[in-house]
């Protein structure tokens, strides 16, 4: 009854006692009734459209969550939605892979999770946003992403597959926020470069109280050797305890690796500092060979709400995580 051929905005939620048993009828799409549809948002459903699905070809955003749709009905369905410009598919359970075809040249905006395949030709995506697992990622030749969010809770080495397989995959990169829970595996140094990196937000959470001691922050400087155009580094800890070897022990050595100059670094921001040696020779190290560094804000409190902005946090609507005193008395 709702859908008719003027309607233009379709968001279903559904009671308790139907959710996940209800399928949408496409067939209520047919005869011109979808082709007036620029928004749909559907949430635990099933949503099945068959092989040559053309009737939503006005459609500009489309956001899926907890849907019950494989990932060649999704193919059905975006392949002649030419109009498409955001398009978020979240917690659907039976898609596997995504494959974006070359005419959504009006794509910019992408945001999934769950996939194992992500293979696009839009030549226009610009944001690109995943939660996920170990996950093969084929953006083309001339992708145009610049902005990638990532987060990896399912691969412990998400830095190092950061690294390793993004210079090549997203060339014209100029934003980058990472999220990785409990790094193990020190970051490596690369051949391959960020050309064209001039953000970069690293936001490192612990499943335990304290962050693993095994990964060694001094390590993160590959970033800084893999990207020679970055402006703003900006790197989140979030830990309640730090078992990491303190700058305050026996061993005062402070490792350096000289000739790594960072000239486009300008500002620096480490939040949930501490004192663990190797992030203090990490804040060094950026004293050192960032010469056109004009701010550097060293934190010992991790703000939950800001993931590393220069706001306090006292600030509405974000909160401080707990840690204990003697960590933030060593890191002052």
């Amino acid at each position: 009854i709702a859908i008719t051929p003027a309607i233009e905005e379709v968001i279903l939620f559904l009671p308790t006692n139907y959710k996940k048993k209800y399928s949408f009828p496409c067939s209520v799409l047919f005869g011109g009734c979808g082709n007036s549809i620029r928004h749909i948002r559907l949430a635990e459903c099933a949503f099945r459209p068959q092989v040559e699905f053309s009737c939503l070809r006005s459609l500009t955003t489309l956001y899926l969550f907890e849907v019950h749709i494989t990932s060649a009905e999704l193919g059905s369905l975006i392949s002649n939605c030419f109009a498409l410009e955001k398009l978020q598919l979240i917690a659907c359970g039976e898609l596997i892979f995504l494959k974006i075809p070359l005419s959504l040249e009006r794509l910019t905006f992408l945001r999934c999770d769950m996939l194992q395949v992500i293979e696009s030709k839009a030549s226009n995506l610009s944001t690109f946003k995943f939660f996920s697992g170990p996950v093969h990622l084929s953006l083309g030749e001339s992708s145009q992403v610049k902005n990638l969010d990532i987060e990896l809770p399912f691969m412990p080495n998400s830095l190092s597959y950061s690294i390793t397989k993004l210079p090549s995959a997203v060339l014209n990169l100029e934003t980058l926020k990472i999220t990785s829970v409990d790094e193990r595996v020190d970051t490596p140094m690369v051949v391959d470069k960020f050309l064209n990196l001039k953000y970069l937000n690293i936001h490192l959470a612990a499943d335990y109280k304290a962050f693993s001691p095994t990964y060694d922050y001094f390590s993160l400087v590959s970033f800084l050797d893999a990207s020679p155009t970055l402006q703003t580094l900006i790197l989140s800890v979030k830990q309640n305890a730090m078992k990491h070897d303190s700058a305050f022990g026996d061993n005062l050595h402070v490792r350096q690796i000289p000739g790594h100059e960072h000239n486009r670094l300008r500002k620096v921001h480490i939040n949930g500092f501490c004192s663990a040696k190797s992030m203090v020779e990490l804040t060094c190290h950026i004293l050192d060979n960032a010469t056109s560094l004009e701010s550097l804000t060293v934190d010992a409190t991790f703000n939950q709400g800001t993931y590393g902005d220069s706001r306090r946090c006292d600030r509405k609507n974000s909160r401080c995580n707990p840690i204990a005193r003697d960590m933030i008395w060593e890191a002052h």
